[in-house]
């Protein structure tokens, strides 16, 4: 069978202006891949209310998982939670639990919950919590979609909180082969090996190093042995 699908929809006007950098496709990517999740497809968009709720109702139609990144926090424009709520037309207020977590949390701190600090309780109905141990406002799941902050280190904690909870398929396995020619010379080699293993895939990556061109060679596949089968041949068809 294969493995189920994901897309990542990355919010936020401070990552398309530039200001801010996203790791978290990168993180949420690699432990994807090491769950058995493909991950087929990215979108950024800006904190704008018909955007994201397009954006996350065409996700959801098309993907067996969808997680979200960016404007959960308790300002103005933090608004992935309303947009989530009008997607799936569910009504959003503040709940018991989350709200039971942040007061616990900022008695802890002795700061206030106030009105701001509170948006962050605000949960779409029939939602489930994602937990955070690293800022206690909580993420949430909502069918397939799965809403988590932008702050990388959060992200983090609450990508290892909802991924033991989602069944995977077979884990990716890669193998990369250097070569020290350029990808116009090696192209039909490698075309040759694509179709010869349609089941993997095979991505070539190129490099120039102290003036001289190269690629990095990378065959990826759930099946060990087709792997290592293709590297095989690689390797003997490019004269290495």
């Amino acid at each position: 069978m294969a493995n189920p699908t994901a897309a990542m929809l990355v919010i936020g006007d401070e990552i398309l202006s530039g200001r801010t950098r996203d790791a978290n496709m990168y993180f949420l990517a690699g432990e994807l891949t090491k769950h058995g999740i493909d991950l087929k497809e990215v979108r950024i968009v800006s904190d704008d209310e018909a955007a994201i709720i397009a954006a996350v109702t065409s996700l959801s139609d098309s993907f067996d998982h969808v997680f979200t990144s960016g404007g959960i926090g308790p300002t103005h424009d933090d608004i992935t939670a309303d947009c989530i709520s009008k997607a799936f037309d569910v009504h959003l207020d503040v709940r018991d639990d989350a709200r039971a977590l942040l007061q616990a949390h900022y008695d802890k701190s002795g700061q206030e919950l106030n009105a701001a600090r509170l948006r962050m309780a605000r949960i779409p109905d029939g939602a489930t919590l994602i937990d955070n141990p690293v800022s206690t406002a909580p993420g949430f799941t909502l069918r397939n979609v799965h809403v988590m902050a932008g702050v990388p280190s959060v992200f983090q904690a609450m990508v290892a909180s909802v991924l033991p909870t989602l069944t995977g398929g077979a884990p990716l396995l890669s193998q990369t082969l250097r070569v020290e020619r350029g990808e116009g010379d090696i192209a039909p080699i490698l075309t040759a090996v694509a179709e010869a293993f349609d089941d993997l895939s095979i991505g070539c990556y190129p490099f120039q190093h102290n003036g001289a061109f190269g690629a990095n060679v990378v065959v990826r596949g759930a099946d060990g042995a087709r792997v290592d089968a293709a590297m095989t041949q690689l390797a003997r068809d490019l004269g290495l």
